[in-house]
């Protein structure tokens, strides 16, 4: 097995992060990891909001209890915004797709590469997909009109035995022709 579907096998939604700071180098390489991940026509449509601060990481926190979901939220030590930006394409491409045609699937590269690369350094990640994003736009200062592409939260794992995944068989999710 390789060390990369050894990483892509260890990494696990993580929902009780332990009381211990992630250093800021850490997240520094997971960012360098997301900017790195590949991109249509390398548009590179996104921004990274780096969430650290004891403050602003409570209030983020805060952002995500909606529903009465993700109580562990509280004790992630930092998060990630990926932000969708103005992608920029090739004229002639340009004149036959919208500039956001491939952004979605960009972001969602650029997560992935985040939480892997957070998950070779022995840090745990959650991504969020109930929050209150108005309320997030302004505890960090993101104008109305950005799309958010990811929220994650990120922290050492309070327990960091691996959970066996449950995931549909290869031959239910492949065709091979």
């Amino acid at each position: 097995m390789s060390d990369f579907m050894d990483i892509c096998l260890r990494r696990q939604t993580c929902r009780e992060f332990a009381d211990r700071p992630v250093e800021h180098e850490k997240l520094v390489q997971c960012v360098e990891a997301a900017r790195n991940a590949p991109s249509g026509c390398n548009a590179q449509p996104w921004s990274f909001v780096v969430v650290e601060s004891p403050d602003k990481v409570k209030q983020v926190g805060e952002c995500v209890q909606q529903l009465g979901m993700n109580p562990y939220a509280m004790q992630a030590k930092a998060f990630v915004v990926i932000l969708e930006e103005h992608a920029t394409l090739m004229p002639a491409l340009a004149a036959l797709v919208d500039s956001q045609y491939f952004a979605k699937g960009d972001l969602g590269a650029a997560a992935a590469y985040f939480c892997l690369e957070a998950e070779a350094q022995s840090l745990g990640t959650c991504q969020f997909g109930v929050y209150d994003r108005t309320k997030l736009g302004k505890v960090l200062g993101i104008p109305e009109e950005n799309q958010f592409g990811a929220l994650i939260g990120i922290g050492y794992p309070a327990k960091p035995e691996t959970r066996k995944k449950a995931r549909k068989p290869l031959d239910q999710v492949a065709r091979f022709i």
